[in-house]
């Protein structure tokens, strides 16, 4: 049987309620990056797509810093926030949710795209020639109709955060019990003598749980198709 030290345990649910932040509020921004960016030509609009790609393909440790250099007390954000509203980010748990988010975010707002991409508008047309509303339109027709890609989304940003070491541990460092996650305590594990074990049975329980909810993601977007095609 698998037994856990409260160290461990106290890092899994960190992982997992950091994941679970940086997802739900990622969502909102996520879909409304994904359909402007899909269905809207404007000035600028590559260089907000760059942006938002942008923690794809630069290294980690550097969104870390350069969060580290908006977000710290001494930053322009975190000083605001700190003086202003009491609200102290950066080598707090919150501010592991926020690295975890910006890097799981193009992964989401791409994922979204691909399915608003796929919808077709003249679906939207009818319900707006009937007198609805863009909003009543976008919560009746258009978000059902993306929900896969919704779902798609949220599971890989979740994935994401769940993973996520570089960006976090620059910006929160690795603090026991406060930004301590997966990641970081096993690399910890990594650098002392006799750590080994610990890191693989970290390691078997990130695997478990990042399998788990693509799984049940999978089970939802079948459940949603099914539906769908009754309707």
């Amino acid at each position: 049987m698998l037994t856990l030290t409260p160290e461990e345990l106290d890092a899994i649910k960190l992982s997992l309620r950091v994941a679970a932040l940086a997802t739900a509020a990622s969502l909102p921004f996520g879909i409304a990056i994904a359909m402007l960016l899909t269905r809207t030509r404007f000035f600028g609009r590559a260089l907000l797509n760059a942006l938002v790609l942008l923690p794809l393909v630069l290294p980690p440790v550097v969104t870390g810093y350069v969060l580290l250099l908006l977000f710290g007390r001494q930053g322009p954000i975190g000083r605001f926030l700190d003086e202003q509203l009491g609200i102290v980010i950066a080598f707090r748990w919150t501010g592991a949710a926020l690295a975890c988010a910006v890097m799981g975010f193009p992964l989401m707002v791409r994922a979204i795209q691909l399915s608003v991409e796929a919808v077709d508008r003249r679906l939207e047309q009818a319900a707006s020639t009937l007198g609805a509303n863009p909003l009543f339109v976008f919560f009746t027709v258009t978000l059902p109709l993306i929900l896969q890609g919704v779902i798609a989304g949220a599971i890989l940003c979740f994935a994401r955060a769940m993973g996520e070491f570089g960006a976090t541990i620059t910006f929160v460092s690795n603090i026991p019990g406060e930004t301590q996650t997966l990641p970081t305590l096993i690399y910890t594990f990594t650098q002392v003598p006799g750590g080994e074990a610990g890191a693989l049975r970290l390691t078997l329980i990130s695997v478990a749980i990042s399998l788990g909810a693509v799984l049940a993601s999978e089970a939802f977007v079948r459940r949603v198709q099914r539906r769908n095609r009754a309707d």
